[in-house]
């Protein structure tokens, strides 16, 4: 009798086991993009579709594409087409709230990827923004230590921009407030979209007779914005402009001399990250047992589970760093570099 009753426990908890299997791997992945007009992101997708696909997780997805009421009824779709977990890439910080709320109140946890929502509930993967304003600031800075400089700075609806945005500025406030640099232009970038980056700069240019030394630009699509103004007046590879996302048209410019620095985030090891912790969110794992994971205070007052990951800055000095990594190909870095004036391009 011990024996039989020992095989069915056994037989029961290999039937538990074997469900505990199928359902690992049988489990929907949604994600939310706000647009993809950005090259990075595509990039972050092929990182988020492969770590699912190794862990035999669905990947479902929907892009917004830059409206944020799109991206409202996109995170509904996906609810309703059984996603388990959901990774968002919000439009808006605010006007997600009430999608990430119907997700949340019916047990699917939600992953902040990149940009912040302001949700306890929420974990939050990123880049160290303050860190990457940091380390945009100080590559101008050593270029251009002084004079007149402009701030082109993300989206005003995505708390990134001002993350960004207190990171350079503690580099640059001491120089600021003695008078070595002059603020002269400083404006939001409606949608992060290099267009409106180009106006703004443009704008700048014109309400200062083109005595610009330096520009702060958030990201590598906003510094293409900048690049295209100041070539325009004859000004590119005159004056500093940074970046972000390590984009590759962006580190061409870097190799022709008129970007100064990208802050390179590996966004592979992003989307890897988001897939693993969504997929563990959505077995159940709490956000507390996350690896690596730590509190974070928002603007708001929140404190969410966070993980950080860390931003390298790319310059003519080290674009081999990236090429190392196969990030981007070496005659794409180099295209149209003269010959012997970039390391890298040797």
């Amino acid at each position: 009798m011990k024996r039989f009753t020992a095989a069915i426990l056994a037989g029961v908890a290999m039937s538990l086991t074997l469900a505990s299997v199928a359902q690992a791997k049988d489990k929907v992945v949604g994600v939310s993009w706000s647009n993809f007009q950005e090259e990075r992101w595509k990039t972050d997708e092929a990182a988020i579709k492969a770590a699912l696909e190794a862990s035999g997780d669905k990947y479902i997805s929907a892009d917004a594409q830059s409206n944020p009421g799109k991206q409202l009824t996109d995170v509904e779709s996906l609810i309703s087409q059984g996603a388990n977990s959901l990774i968002i890439l919000a439009q808006d910080a605010s006007a997600i709230g009430p999608a990430v709320q119907k997700a949340l109140d019916e047990g699917i946890p939600v992953v902040g990827y990149d940009r912040l929502i302001e949700n306890k509930d929420v974990f939050y993967l990123t880049f160290d923004n303050k860190e990457v304003g940091r380390l945009q600031a100080s590559a101008v800075f050593k270029a251009k230590p002084e004079g007149n400089y402009v701030f082109i700075k993300g989206s005003g609806s995505d708390p990134n921009a001002d993350f960004l945005f207190s990171g350079s500025m503690e580099v640059l406030k001491a120089a600021i407030d003695s008078g070595k640099i002059k603020n002269v232009g400083e404006a939001y970038t409606d949608g992060w979209l290099p267009a409106n980056a180009q106006k703004n700069m443009e704008q700048f240019l014109t309400a200062n007779d083109n005595k610009v030394d330096a520009v702060v630009a958030a990201n590598d699509g906003t510094a293409g914005g900048v690049v295209a103004a100041l070539t325009a007046q004859g000004l590119a590879g005159t004056v500093p402009v940074s970046g972000q996302d390590g984009d590759h048209a962006a580190l061409n410019r870097i190799a022709l001399g008129t970007q100064t620095v990208s802050v390179w985030k590996d966004a592979r090891e992003l989307g890897k990250n988001a897939a693993e912790i969504a997929s563990q969110l959505a077995d159940g794992k709490k956000m507390t047992d996350i690896a690596g994971a730590k509190d974070f205070t928002t603007p708001g007052g929140n404190t969410v589970k966070s993980l950080f990951l860390t931003p390298v800055a790319i310059t003519k000095d080290n674009l081999k760093v990236v090429i190392d990594a196969g990030w981007i190909k070496k005659d794409e870095v180099c295209a149209g570099v003269a010959a012997g004036s970039v390391a890298a391009c040797n």
